[in-house]
């Protein structure tokens, strides 16, 4: 048997209710890391390509090296 850890993407996708807007949380989760959310939310976007989700707001550091999404909600479509 294979048994594999979702990722906290993953998560977040099977935890939101089909239809209802979900924010990709950040306070008291690994999430509060903003590499770990920008990973997470380019994950969701990944999603979102696949038609699972729908993005529905995106927010983004201004750091001039790297542009980090910094917020993130989506809608679960399937």
């Amino acid at each position: 048997r294979s048994y594999s850890m979702r990722t906290i993407a993953e998560s977040v996708y099977r935890d939101a209710a089909i239809g209802t807007p979900t924010e990709l949380p950040k306070a008291g989760t690994a999430l509060e890391n903003r590499y770990v959310f920008d990973s997470s939310a380019r994950e969701i976007k990944a999603m979102a390509e696949r038609g699972l989700v729908k993005i529905i707001s995106e927010s983004h550091s201004s750091e001039p090296e790297a542009t980090m999404i910094t917020g993130l909600a989506f809608v679960k479509v399937h």
